[in-house]
């Protein structure tokens, strides 16, 4: 059997998964906070037919040898954090971290999770959640008949109540570096888990130790360009024909070699 039908089906399968990560990207165009994948591919082994600067029948060194690969193969996705568009909303519970950073959402189990999401709400205790019903941590609750929010840049929250002039700081939003934030799970609902490759989680007050700063009343937009994905999903495409082309001549030249007569 011909090597170039297996190689060339390890491209198809290769172009494959970069046209599920491209289609994963173009699905979530406008989801908060979402940051874009990139599949990243890698030739796989070579048969080595003869070594370079091995000796031939005459005593002379091959300045090159002879090797012919076995195709390629999806080796990684990896996440782009470049920061997203801002989107004004004028809603006091929508924020943004401009910079590096995450926020700190515990889960049901009490682990916690990691998120750019910052469209926060408010739940029946006080509660500051995100849209699963999840909590921030710290947790950040506020009294009944609040008149206004102020979260500023440093994370500080604090409320204007009724009858008051100056308003009364009630908590402190803190954020979360890694130092290789590709290396972060993905759980989904915009959510990341800590990892081996993503290092220890660094829990610091915004501004602060290279983290970014927080914006309120703005929504980090998803980091997906549509003319970009676009773009990538036509090179994907031809790669993913021009890789059937060369199943379809192996093909052809295996038939010509079984119609041989003596």
């Amino acid at each position: 059997m011909m090597r170039a039908l297996w190689t060339a089906g390890s491209g198809m399968l290769t172009q494959q998964t970069n046209v599920d990560t491209i289609a994963n990207n173009l699905s979530n165009v406008n989801t908060i906070g979402f940051k874009k994948m990139r599949a990243e591919f890698e030739d796989l082994l070579y048969q080595t037919i003869r070594e370079a600067g091995s000796s031939s029948s005459q005593g002379r060194q091959l300045p090159t040898g002879l090797q012919v690969g076995h195709g390629a193969r999806t080796v990684a996705t990896t996440k782009i954090f470049t920061q997203g568009d801002f989107q004004q909303t004028d809603n006091p519970l929508d924020l943004v971290i401009e910079g590096d950073g995450f926020f700190q959402i515990r889960m049901p189990d009490n682990t916690i999770q990691y998120t750019r999401n910052g469209a926060f709400k408010i739940d029946g205790e006080g509660s500051l959640v995100t849209s699963e019903g999840y909590y921030l941590e710290p947790e950040i609750t506020f009294p009944e008949g609040v008149i206004d929010i102020t979260i500023g840049q440093d994370g500080i929250v604090s409320v204007l109540m009724p009858g008051e002039i100056l308003p009364e700081e009630i908590g402190q939003i803190e954020i979360t570096r890694f130092i290789n934030p590709a290396g972060l799970i993905n759980s989904g609902k915009g959510l990341y888990q800590q990892s081996a490759a993503s290092g220890t989680p660094l829990v610091v007050t915004p501004g602060t130790e290279g983290s970014g700063t927080i914006i309120q009343r703005y929504l980090e937009m998803s980091n997906v360009k549509v003319v970009e994905e676009m773009i990538n999903m036509i090179v994907a495409q031809r790669a993913y024909d021009i890789n059937s082309k060369a199943v379809q001549a192996s093909d052809e030249m295996l038939q010509t070699a079984n119609s041989l007569r003596r």
